[in-house]
C-alpha cells in the first residue's frame, strides 16, 4: 500500500470516516482559536476546568431524554455557564483566586456529572459521554458542531480587538469603559459553547486537548496573535486526521488517537520551535557563549 493509499483511501471508501473527518475538523476550527487565548491569558486549565462543568448537565440531558443530543446541548449549555459565573463570583466576593475556584467547581462538577450518568446508564453510556462517538456521528451531531465552530469564528472576528486588549492589559481596558467585561463573558459562552458541541465528537474529557494543545504548539512557532489561531486551527485539522487515520488502520480508539497526535504535534513543537522552543534556546545560547 502506498502512502497516498494509506492517508486517503479509508476517506475515500468509508462514509463513517468521512464525517469522522468533518467533526473533528469543525470542532479543531472552533475550538483551537480559543485556546490561543486562554494561552495568552495564562488560563489554560479554566478550559480543563470548563470541560468537566459541562458535565453534570450532558448527564442530567441523557437522564431526563436518553441520548438527545438537544437535552444534553441545553444541560451542558446550562452548567457549564453556571460554573463560569459562580467561579467567577467566588473570586471576586472572597480571596479566593479564580483558577482554585474553577478548580474546585471542576472537581465537584466531575464528581456529579460520572454519579449521574451511571445512576442510570452503563458503562458504555459513561464511556460515550466522556470519550464521545466520533466515528458514529449523525447528521444532527455534525451540524451542531460546524454551527458552533461557524459562529464561533463569526464571533471572534467582531471580539478579536476587544479580545486582544484584554489579554494584553485588561485592567486599562476595563478603567477605559471599552467593554472588558462583555468580552470576557463572551469569549466565556463562546468556551462553553464549543466543549458543549464537541462532547459529542471526542467526549468532554478531550474535547479540552483540541482546543488546548493546538494552541500551545502555535506559541512555539508564530509571535503574532493572528497567526497563531490561523496555524492553532491547522495544526487541530492536521492531529484530527493524523489521528483518524492511526485509528483505522492500527483499530485504536479514536479519540485518544486524535488528541496524542495534538500532543505529538506540542513535544515537537517544544524541542524545535523557534519562538522559544529547547533546540533554538540551546543554538542561541552556544552561539553567544562563543561570540
Amino acid at each position: 500500500m502506498s502512502l497516498l493509499d494509506w492517508a486517503v483511501a479509508p476517506f475515500v471508501d468509508y462514509g463513517f470516516m468521512r464525517r469522522a473527518l468533518a467533526g473533528t475538523s469543525a470542532a479543531a476550527l472552533g475550538a483551537a482559536p480559543l485556546g490561543v487565548f486562554l494561552v495568552l491569558r495564562r488560563m489554560s486549565l479554566m478550559g480543563d476546568a470548563m470541560s468537566h462543568a459541562i458535565l453534570p448537565g450532558v448527564a442530567a440531558g441523557f437522564l431526563l431524554s436518553g441520548l438527545s443530543l438537544g437535552a444534553m446541548l441545553l444541560g451542558g449549555l446550562a452548567t457549564g455557564l453556571a460554573v463560569a459565573v459562580l467561579a467567577g463570583l467566588v473570586a471576586r466576593l472572597t480571596p479566593l483566586r479564580e483558577d482554585a475556584s474553577f478548580a474546585a467547581f471542576y472537581l465537584i462538577s466531575l464528581g456529579l456529572g460520572v454519579l449521574l450518568v451511571s445512576v442510570r446508564g452503563s458503562n458504555m453510556d459513561l464511556l460515550h459521554v466522556l470519550f464521545g462517538t466520533v466515528l458514529g456521528l449523525d447528521d444532527a451531531a455534525l451540524l451542531l458542531v460546524t454551527g458552533a465552530a461557524s459562529a464561533t469564528l463569526l464571533a471572534m472576528a467582531v471580539l478579536y480587538r476587544l479580545l486582544v486588549a484584554e489579554c494584553l492589559d485588561p485592567g486599562f481596558l476595563r478603567a477605559s469603559g471599552g467593554g472588558g467585561s462583555l468580552a470576557h463573558m463572551a469569549f466565556l459562552v463562546l468556551v462553553v459553547v464549543n466543549l458543549v458541541a464537541g462532547f459529542q465528537v471526542l467526549g468532554t474529557l478531550m474535547v479540552v486537548g483540541m482546543m488546548m494543545l493546538p494552541a500551545a504548539a502555535a506559541r512555539f512557532w508564530v509571535p503574532s496573535v493572528a497567526g497563531q489561531i490561523v496555524l492553532a486551527a491547522a495544526l487541530g485539522v492536521a492531529a484530527g486526521i493524523a489521528g483518524l487515520l492511526v485509528s483505522y488502520h492500527y483499530n485504536l480508539p479514536a479519540s485518544p488517537a486524535i488528541i496524542l497526535a495534538a500532543g505529538g504535534v506540542y513535544l515537537v513543537s517544544v524541542a524545535c520551535g523557534p519562538q522559544g522552543g529547547l533546540l533554538h534556546g540551546l543554538a542561541a545560547h552556544g552561539r553567544a557563549r562563543y561570540r
